[in-house]
């Protein structure tokens, strides 16, 4: 449960720093529950964004994403983050869960 509401977190993070105005789609899934293959994926689509970055005061650690990939690792998951063909970006995460 916290990997997967850190993963949203660190998204939402990311598009309102690098993407303002876009749109935010959030989709949570639960495959196979209750059997050894089980798994929680969450994923999170922006769209492009409509308006132009705003200097911030944001940390700029720069180790967010790295660090999602890191922890999906660790909890038997995966993580993949890339832009889409529409000019918005993608975050998927996947986490095994114990059955």
């Amino acid at each position: 449960e916290r990997a997967a509401y850190r993963t949203v977190q660190e998204a939402l993070t990311n598009v309102r720093k690098h993407a303002p105005g876009a749109h935010v789609r959030v989709t949570v899934r639960v495959r196979d529950s209750g059997t050894a293959d089980a798994r929680l994926t969450v994923a999170v689509r922006n769209s492009p964004p409509t308006a132009l970055p705003h200097p911030q005061s944001y940390p700029e650690g720069g180790h967010g994403l790295l660090g999602l990939r890191e922890r999906a690792l660790l909890l038997g998951g995966a993580c993949h983050a890339g832009p889409t063909a529409d000019g918005g970006f993608l975050l998927t995460a996947a986490f095994a869960l114990d059955v």
